[in-house]
């Protein structure tokens, strides 16, 4: 009953609202990005989406044109040269995924489910969650995203190829938290993930999600670096 039609409904709502406030940000950002970097202010890309049909994703560009044929490919690295200078700020910050508001509007994508990913990354889920992954429609930020707010640095730090850690290591969790997601899915669990998501831009470093939600998936240690702090999740 939720995920189908009250779900939908505050989507529509809180996008609606949320897009008329955003314009005060928008309009200052997309005059930076057009005199800035290449010129480019929007980036559209292909992704994986509800029931694993394609559709194109909005974001303000951050990297260059030709990002995705040069260097790690859809990975993305600390301090990646294909990132531009104020692309850095929005990355950051998570402004550059605001315009996937517009996705929402579309009926394309919800405020809260799992990223929608490139079909490169799409194929590094084990098979049995590629099947189901996408039964709710991917969201601008979801649980997945808040423990991996920092993916970057983890692919960055870690001893293995950026695509190997990608696919043995962070791609098995992510979706295993994903699942976790469309399990635990209701009123709460959004507002929770929403407020988390805020929460962790603010604070980085904070663990509060695996105290928020006490249950989530054991999470495997080769994804944190030597002296990274962190609280032991359940089954650890």
């Amino acid at each position: 009953m939720y995920n189908k039609i009250i779900k939908k409904t505050i989507d529509i709502l809180i996008s609606l609202i949320v897009l008329s406030l955003l314009m005060i940000i928008f309009m200052p950002i997309i005059i930076l990005l057009r005199f800035t970097g290449e010129g480019e202010i929007f980036y559209f890309q292909k992704r994986v989406g509800y029931k694993n049909q394609y559709f194109y994703i909005w974001k303000f560009a951050t990297m260059l044109k030709n990002s995705p044929n040069m260097g790690t490919g859809s990975l993305t690295l600390r301090n990646d040269p294909r990132v531009t200078p104020i692309g850095r700020f929005l990355r950051k910050t998570k402004i550059n995924e605001l315009p996937q508001i517009f996705n929402v509007l579309k009926g394309d994508m919800s405020l809260v489910g799992p990223r929608p990913q490139m079909e490169v990354d799409f194929k590094a889920f084990p098979g049995d969650i590629q099947e189901v992954i996408y039964n709710v429609k991917p969201g601008i930020t979801g649980i997945g995203s808040i423990v991996f707010r920092d993916e970057e640095k983890i692919i960055s730090e870690s001893t293995l190829p950026p695509r190997e850690v990608y696919e043995k290591v962070i791609a098995p969790y992510k979706g295993a938290l994903e699942l976790w997601y469309q399990k635990h899915i209701s009123l709460y669990t959004d507002i929770m993930i929403i407020f988390l998501t805020a929460w962790v831009v603010l604070f980085p470093k904070s663990e509060l999600h695996f105290k928020v939600f006490k249950d989530l998936p054991a999470r495997p240690l080769e994804i944190w670096s030597p002296g990274h702090s962190f609280t032991k999740s359940p089954g650890l």
